[in-house]
């Protein structure tokens, strides 16, 4: 049973006009917003990237 009254929520926020649409954002931007979160946390891992080795790259000073 879908509760019709988050739907209803949720439908006014993603600017979807039936239940089926809206389900269907709604699980896309589940999956969007965890793949957002784990891009973030890899750019936030300082041990990730070389950044002399990036600034060579795009022919940057030494």
């Amino acid at each position: 049973e879908v509760d019709r009254d988050i739907a209803e929520q949720a439908a006014q926020i993603l600017g979807t006009t039936t239940l089926r649409a809206t389900i269907d954002a709604s699980l896309r931007e589940i999956v969007n917003a965890k793949r957002r979160l784990e891009l973030i946390s890899l750019l936030q891992d300082p041990d990730r990237y070389e950044l002399d080795t990036s600034t060579d790259a795009w022919g940057g000073d030494n």
